[in-house]
């Protein structure tokens, strides 16, 4: 899939509203909302309006949109009210690293004590 194809993803629709999702937050450039199918108590996609496939296909000229990705990450998390206990941010990309959704997204996990390795 192309960049220019991943605004035709679940979450291109959902940035469209074509489908429906329990919205946190949103600003011109990115939305974050709760995950369909949570792997912590605490699960939220934060995805930039911007239809980058993966982290892979960011350039120079995204830098700070990637920056105001992980802020929103940030302030997110800590609305949730994760910022005393910790919290995973986590970036899958490409299909070996766990990418089953081919739009760039950051997932906040929280709300319960996380392992290490992930997986």
């Amino acid at each position: 899939m192309t960049p220019a194809n991943s605004g035709n993803t679940i979450f291109g629709k959902i940035i469209r509203r074509e489908i429906p999702a329990d919205i946190l937050y949103e600003d011109d450039l990115c939305l974050a909302f709760r995950d369909v199918n949570p792997q912590a108590p605490t699960h939220v996609l934060v995805i930039p309006k911007k239809p980058l496939t993966d982290l892979s296909a960011a350039s120079t000229e995204d830098k700070a949109l990637l920056g105001h990705l992980l802020i929103t990450v940030k302030d997110v998390a800590a609305q949730l009210g994760l910022t005393e206990s910790g919290y995973r941010v986590v970036i899958n990309t490409g299909k070996d690293g766990g990418q089953t959704v081919f739009h760039l997204h950051l997932h906040i996990l929280g709300g319960r004590s996380l392992q290490w390795p992930p997986g």
